[in-house]
C-alpha cells in the first residue's frame, strides 16, 4: 500500500471519530437543554374580570420563562360551585396539581391529606419574612405552612355622598373608625323606605358561600366574642357567650327594631342612590368603575365601624399543591413565581387588591393614599383570621344560618346561638 493511501485512511478514520464525538456531544447537549414537557392542572376560583386578567397574564409570563412547563388553568365561580367541584374531584382521585384554596378551608384539606405541606419550600424560597404576619398565620395548620398568598382582603364602610349631602350629615372620618352606635344614628336620619332610601346594609345581606361568615364574623369579634375556644375544641361558652349575644342582638335590632336595614334591597341600591351605607370589600373598588361611580364625588370610604374593639376580617384565596401531584417541584416553581415580589406587584396593579407582601406595599405609592391606605392599615393592624380547623366548613354554614335565623326567622338570639354551638361542636367531635 502506498504512503499516500495510508494517509488517506488515517484522515478518514480521524474524521469519523470527530463526527461521532460531535454527534454524541450534540445529543447530550440537546437532552440537557430540551426538557420533557410537563403539564400541570391548575384549578382556581373564577373572580372578577381584573383578577381573571391578572392570572391569565401571570400564567402566560410563567410559561414563556419555563417552556417545559404548561399550565392548564381551569376556573369556576367561587361560591358553592368551586368548593363542591374541588372536593368532588379530590374524592374521585382527580387531583389538580395546583389548587386555589380559600384560606379558612385549608385545615380541612390538610387534615384529609390532600394538601402538600409547603413549609420547606416557603421557608427556603418563599421569602416568608416579607409576607403579612396575620396572613401567614392564617395559612398555617399544626405549625406548618400549606398555602402561599398573592393578595389579602379587607372590608370597610362605603357611604353614598349624595344621600349624606341631602340629609346634611358630615362625612365619616377617613382615619378614625366610627362606632356602630354612630352608624345607627346616621342610618336613622337617612332611612326613608317610603322614598326607596335605606340606611345601611351592615354585612352584605344574606347570600351564599363563604361571604356570610366573612362579613358577619367581625360583628362577634368587635363585641369581644369569638367562635371557638383558643384550643379550637368547643364553641360552647364562646359563640353563645354574653358578648356574642350582645353582638347578635345589635345586628338583629338593625333589621327588626330600628328597621334601618332591610332584607330585600332593590338591585344595585348603592350605585342607584338608594342605600346610604354598606360594608364592602377592597375588591369592590374596581367593580364600581364599571358603574361609572367616582370616588370622592359619588361615594367615600371609611374604616370598618367598631364596637368595643376594632377588628376586621382577613384571608382569601391562596395557592397550594395537591399531595398526590406527580410534579410537585414544577408546581412549586409556578407557585414560587406567582407569589413572588414581581408577580404580587403585577397582580395588585391590575386588580387593586391588597398585596400580601410588605415590600410591594412599600413600593406602590397608591397603597399609601386614600382609600387603599384604609385597607392596608386595617389588614396590618386590626385583622383577624377565621378559625383554622378541619371543621371550618361547618362553622361557616353555622354562622350563615345563625344570622339568618335571628333576622329572617326572627329567632331569639340565645336560642339561635345555642343551636349553632351544637352544630359546630358535633362537627368538632367528629374531626378530633
Amino acid at each position: 500500500m502506498s504512503k499516500r493511501a495510508v494517509i488517506v485512511i488515517i484522515l478518514c478514520f480521524l474524521a469519523g471519530v470527530s463526527l461521532i464525538f460531535v454527534a454524541t456531544y450534540s445529543s447530550e447537549r440537546d437532552e440537557k437543554n430540551e426538557k420533557e414537557l410537563v403539564e400541570l392542572t391548575f384549578l382556581r376560583n373564577l373572580a372578577n374580570p381584573a383578577s381573571n386578567q391578572a392570572y391569565e397574564e401571570l400564567v402566560a409570563e410563567f410559561e414563556e420563562a419555563h417552556p417545559h412547563i404548561k399550565i392548564n388553568m381551569l376556573s369556576m365561580h367561587w361560591a358553592n360551585e368551586y368548593e363542591l367541584r374541588l372536593r368532588t374531584e379530590l374524592v374521585a382521585g382527580n387531583h389538580p396539581d395546583i389548587m386555589s384554596i380559600d384560606s379558612p378551608n385549608l385545615a380541612l384539606y390538610a387534615n384529609a391529606g390532600t394538601l402538600l405541606s409547603l413549609d420547606r419550600y416557603m421557608k427556603e424560597e418563599g421569602n416568608i419574612e416579607d409576607i403579612f404576619e396575620h396572613t401567614l398565620k392564617g395559612l398555617t395548620y399544626q405549625d406548618e405552612i400549606y398555602l402561599a398568598p398573592i393578595a389579602e382582603s379587607s372590608i370597610a364602610l362605603f357611604y353614598n355622598k349624595h344621600l349624606f349631602n341631602e340629609a346634611g350629615i358630615p362625612f365619616p372620618s377617613r382615619e378614625q373608625a366610627m362606632t356602630w352606635d354612630e352608624v345607627l344614628e346616621i342610618a336613622q336620619k337617612i332611612h326613608n323606605p317610603e322614598q326607596g332610601i335605606y340606611g345601611i346594609d351592615p354585612a352584605q345581606g344574606f347570600g351564599e358561600g363563604e361571604g356570610p361568615a366573612y362579613f358577619k364574623l367581625p360583628f362577634l369579634w368587635q363585641f369581644g366574642a369569638d367562635v371557638l375556644s383558643p384550643d379550637a375544641t368547643t364553641a360552647d361558652g364562646y359563640l353563645n357567650s354574653e358578648e356574642a349575644l350582645e353582638a347578635l342582638k345589635f345586628y338583629q335590632d338593625l333589621y327588626l327594631k330600628h328597621r334601618v336595614a332591610t332584607v330585600e334591597l332593590p338591585p344595585v341600591p348603592f350605585e342607584s342612590n338608594q342605600l346610604a351605607m354598606t360594608v364592602m370589600g377592597s375588591w369592590h373598588l374596581v367593580d364600581f368603575e364599571s358603574y361609572g361611580l367616582v370616588l370622592g364625588e359619588d361615594f367615600g370610604i371609611a374604616p370598618l365601624p367598631k364596637a368595643d374593639y376594632q377588628v376586621t376580617p382577613n384571608g382569601g384565596w391562596a395557592l397550594g399543591i395537591s399531595a398526590k401531584s406527580e410534579h410537585p417541584e414544577e408546581a412549586w416553581e409556578f407557585i414560587k413565581f406567582a407569589t413572588s415580589y414581581n408577580a404580587v406587584k403585577k397582580h395588585s396593579e391590575i386588580t387593586g387588591d391588597i398585596p400580601a407582601r410588605y415590600s410591594v406595599v412599600q413600593d406602590l405609592p397608591e397603597l399609601k393614599e386614600y382609600p387603599r391606605n384604609i385597607f392596608i392599615e386595617q389588614g396590618q393592624t386590626y385583622s383577624k383570621n377565621r378559625p383554622v380547623t378541619p371543621a371550618y366548613p361547618v362553622i361557616s354554614y353555622a354562622i350563615k344560618d345563625l344570622f339568618e335565623d335571628i333576622v329572617l326567622n326572627e329567632k331569639d338570639v340565645k336560642e339561635a346561638a345555642d343551636e349553632a354551638v351544637e352544630k359546630i361542636n358535633n362537627s368538632l367531635n367528629s374531626t378530633q
